[in-house]
């Protein structure tokens, strides 16, 4: 433990930056629920440029429903899920996924049933190429009561719910391409953490959409890359777009993006938008898919300008917020 604690903070070095300020942009994006709003920030982190958009929504409030959309085998843009779903409320890209195959590589729970399941399995490459890494992605997730959180998560395609975890833990290296329900309980059942056990147990999440690594935890930036192994060497620490979710601890859910790779925006890194976060007061938060994919629409109007030059780029999957008023 005491290697990984050094680790941490050689890779992810203490961010130091005076929190930004926001200007409530709702008139730009409306009409908009009493319990959804909208905020810009041009100020800047350090020396570059910088440009975000966050938009803040109230869990509780039952005139909006919070669920996913994937596609099958392609993919849409923002806009088109956007138009395909009644043009929803809020609509914002989320999973990871293969361009080969347009499959997303995370979670992701519709109405209480996974309609996209994990990677859980990785191969190594170089002189470990026979090796696999066997890992537990993070999701954040509503339940039908309406309160959010986020886990370290496993599915399996023979069982209707996934199986999560509080808190991380290291992945397994071995020889076999199989990561079995049984293996990963075997796995998380022998490691102990501050005297407790982690059982993987049912997830019973209404909506739920995975990315990954985990920010924010209880509070504080914990940035699990090593354990989730989504960007290698230092790579959390350039700048590019972002799109990250959290929760506040009175139940508001705060999606944020970040624009970058122009003349106007050059981006965040994985701390700074841990910081962020923090700031905003969120509890838990985890980065989603960034880079070309970034993008917030509300009420079908773009926030961010996404960074590939066609405009939008096509995703499997995306998280929305449907409005009855």
């Amino acid at each position: 433990m005491a290697f990984f604690r050094c680790l941490f903070l050689l890779l992810f070095p203490v961010v130091s930056f005076s929190q930004l300020k926001w200007q409530n942009v709702d008139s730009l994006y409306g009409p908009l629920p009493k319990s959804v709003h909208v905020y810009f920030t041009d100020q800047s982190l350090d020396t570059g440029k910088f440009r975000a958009f966050y938009l803040i929504a109230d869990l509780k409030d039952k005139k909006l429903e919070f669920t996913t959309d994937t596609t099958h085998k392609r993919r849409f843009t923002p806009t088109q899920f956007w138009e395909k779903n009644n043009q929803s409320l809020v609509v914002v890209n989320g999973t990871f996924f293969s361009f080969e195959t347009n499959q997303n590589l995370n979670l992701v729970v519709r109405r209480g049933k996974i309609i996209s399941h994990n990677q859980q399995t990785i191969p190594l490459r170089g002189k470990d190429t026979l090796k696999y890494v066997h890992i537990y992605p993070s999701a954040i997730g509503i339940t039908k009561k309406r309160t959010a959180r986020v886990f370290y998560t496993y599915t399996d395609s023979f069982k209707r719910k996934p199986y999560v975890m509080p808190t991380a833990r290291d992945p397994v290296i071995n020889a076999s391409s199989v990561w079995t329900r049984d293996s990963a309980t075997y796995y998380s059942s022998i490691i102990s953490h501050s005297g407790t056990t982690r059982i993987l147990q049912k997830w019973k999440a209404y909506t739920a959409i995975g990315g990954g690594p985990v920010l924010l935890q209880a509070g504080l930036i914990n940035i699990t890359n090593n354990e989730e192994r989504k960007f290698g060497g230092k790579a959390i620490n350039d700048k590019h777009p972002r799109t990250a979710m959290g929760y506040t601890k009175d139940n508001k859910l705060i999606i944020l993006v970040v624009e970058g790779r122009n003349s106007s925006a050059s981006g965040a890194t994985l701390p700074q938008l841990a910081q962020i976060l923090k700031d905003l007061g969120c509890v838990e938060a985890l980065n989603l898919d960034g880079g070309g994919s970034s993008c917030l629409l509300v009420n079908g109007k773009e926030t961010i300008k996404p960074s590939d030059k066609g405009g939008q780029r096509a995703v499997p999957a995306v998280f929305m917020i449907m409005s009855d008023e």
